[in-house]
């Protein structure tokens, strides 16, 4: 167990951003869930720009991989390409 103060403090920290990060990874997981069961293409072309600022704000934030960020955006682009 940590000693000093500014150990204590740091652990505090990173339990809250874990919680922060955990949060808005299974957010994103969701959404990307949920596109994948759309039914019209209309719906999917409405919630893609939504999707890509999704993701594009967590790669920026570091909280997904730059590349994961492509990969999905490739994969659900191609669903959605799929619907139309």
């Amino acid at each position: 167990m940590a000693n000093h103060p500014s150990a204590l403090k740091r652990i505090r920290q990173n339990e809250v951003r874990r919680l922060h990060n955990r949060y808005y990874r299974k957010s994103l997981r969701n959404a990307v869930r949920k596109f994948r069961t759309l039914e019209s293409g209309k719906d999917a072309t409405e919630q893609l720009p939504k999707l890509y600022a999704m993701i594009d704000k967590l790669a920026k934030r570091n909280m997904i991989h730059q590349n994961k960020a492509a990969n999905l955006k490739s994969s659900i682009t191609k669903y959605a390409n799929s619907l139309s």
